[in-house]
C-alpha cells in the first residue's frame, strides 16, 4: 500500500513485516504446486502456528495472539498482495475460531483454540448444502438427539478448508420441525466414524484451495458438542458472526485491487507496442486513472469499516455495502487490469489472470451480492 492505513499503528507495521516474509517465502514459491495438488502443504499450518500467525485475534488465555481484527487484516492484505487463494487462513483465523470463541463452552474453547492457534488442527465450517446456498434456515441436515448423542445425517458442500479440516462446525436441523429456529451449530471431529469428505472440487478460480464436499452418515457426536448453552441457537450465531467474514472479503478483495494496479502500472511502463512503453497510450493512462480512483475509494471506505469494527460499531447494512461494493469492483479492476496484459493477461503464469479467475467467487460466497443489496434495501 502506497500510505499506511488509519487503523494500523507500529505493532501493525511489525507484524505486516512478518506477514510479507512469510507469504514471500512459505506460500508465493508454492503457489503453482498447491494449485497442481489443489491444496496447501499441510505444514504451512504448523508453520504459521510456529509464527503466531494463526488465531492472532484469540486471547492468548486460550492460545492466541491476544490481538484484534486489525491483526487478521493484516495478514489477509499480505496473502491477497502475493495473488494466493489457496491457504484458508482467513477461514481458520477470522471465522471459526472465533465461533469458537464466541459460543463455546470452557471445556471446547480450552481443547480446540491452542490446536488452532499452533496449526496442530485446520478448522472448517460447514453451512452450504447441495440444494441449499444462501437459504441456511432451510438447510435438511440433521442432529437428532438419542441419548447423550447426536446422531448427524446429511451433506455440505463449497467447504473450504475441507479436504484437510480436523475440526468442522456443522450447521444442522436439531429440530425438523422448525425453520430458523430449528437450526443448532454442532462440532464434529473429523475422526469420527460416518464422516467422510468426498471430492476437492473443480473450480473456475481459486483452484489451490481444497473446497470440499463433506458427507455425514450416522456421525455419533457427544451433545456436550453442541455450540452454545442450547439448541436452536445457531441461526442466531451465524447472524452475529457472518458480518465479519463478510469484512473479510471486503479487505481481500481491497489488497487484491491494489495489488492489481500495481502490477499492471510496472507492466505497462516497462513493455513496449508502436515503440513507446504502453503506459504512454492515453487510453492506458485513463483506465489506470480509474482503477486507482476505485481503489482507493474501496480502501478509504474499508478502513472506515475496520476502524468501526475494531470500536464494535460495525453496523450490518454497512458491512454488506462493503462485501458487495468491494467484491464487484474488484472484478471490474482485475478485469480492466488483464485487458492492459493483453494476451499475457490470459496466461495463468501472470498473476492478474489468476486475480481475475479467484476474485469471481468473492461476489458469491458469504452472502451473494443480492442478498448484500436485499440486506442494506431493509435498512433504507
Amino acid at each position: 500500500m502506497a500510505e499506511r492505513s488509519s487503523w494500523e499503528n507500529d505493532d501493525l507495521t511489525a507484524l505486516r513485516d512478518l506477514a510479507r516474509s512469510f507469504c514471500e517465502k512459505e506460500i508465493k514459491p508454492n503457489i503453482e504446486k498447491f494449485i497442481d495438488q489443489h491444496h496447501v502443504d499441510r505444514d504451512l499450518w504448523n508453520k504459521a502456528g510456529d509464527l503466531g500467525l494463526l488465531c492472532m485475534s484469540i486471547p492468548e488465555e486460550y492460545g492466541g495472539g491476544g490481538g484484534s481484527f486489525a491483526h487478521e487484516a493484516v495478514l489477509i492484505e499480505e496473502q491477497a498482495r502475493i495473488a494466493d487463494s489457496s491457504w484458508g487462513a482467513s477461514l481458520h483465523n477470522g471465522i471459526v475460531a472465533h465461533y469458537l470463541l464466541a459460543y463455546g463452552s470452557e471445556e471446547q474453547k480450552k481443547s480446540w483454540l491452542p490446536k488452532m492457534a499452533s496449526g496442530e488442527a485446520v478448522g472448517a465450517i460447514a453451512m452450504t448444502e447441495p440444494g441449499t446456498g444462501s437459504d441456511l434456515q432451510n438447510v435438511k441436515t440433521k442432529a437428532i438427539q438419542q441419548g447423550d448423542e447426536y446422531v448427524i445425517d446429511g451433506s455440505k458442500t463449497f467447504i473450504t478448508n475441507g479436504s484437510q479440516a480436523d475440526l468442522i462446525i456443522v450447521v444442522a436441523k436439531t429440530d425438523v420441525s422448525e425453520g430458523a429456529k430449528g437450526i443448532s451449530l454442532i462440532l464434529v471431529e473429523a475422526d469420527r466414524e460416518g464422516f467422510r469428505r468426498g471430492r476437492v472440487l473443480d473450480k473456475v478460480g481459486q483452484r489451490g484451495q481444497d473446497t470440499s464436499e463433506l458427507f455425514f452418515d450416522g456421525v455419533r457426536v457427544p451433545t456436550s458438542n453442541l455450540l452454545g448453552a442450547q439448541e436452536g441457537q445457531g441461526f442466531v450465531q451465524l447472524m452475529q458472526q457472518l458480518p465479519q467474514e463478510r469484512l473479510i472479503i471486503a479487505v481481500a478483495s481491497v489488497a487484491g485491487m491494489e495489488s492489481a494496479v500495481a502490477q499492471t502500472i510496472e507492466y505497462t511502463k516497462d513493455r513496449t507496442a508502436f515503440g513507446r512503453p504502453i503506459f504512454g497510450f492515453q487510453n492506458t493512462k485513463f483506465k489506470l486513472a480509474e482503477a486507482a480512483t476505485e481503489t482507493r475509494i474501496a480502501r478509504v471506505f474499508v478502513d472506515d469499516c475496520i476502524t468501526k469494527h475494531l470500536d464494535g460499531k460495525l453496523d450490518i447494512p454497512t458491512v454488506a455495502m462493503a462485501k458487495w461494493w468491494t467484491s464487484d469492483r474488484a472484478m471490474v479492476v482485475a478485469d480492466e487490469c488483464l485487458q492492459l496484459f493483453g494476451g499475457y493477461g490470459y496466461m495463468n503464469e501472470y498473476p492478474i489472470a489468476r486475480m481475475w479467475a479467484d476474485n469471481r467467487v468473492q461476489k458469491i460466497y458469504a452472502g451473494t451480492n443480492e442478498i448484500m443489496k436485499e440486506i442494506i434495501a431493509r435498512s433504507l
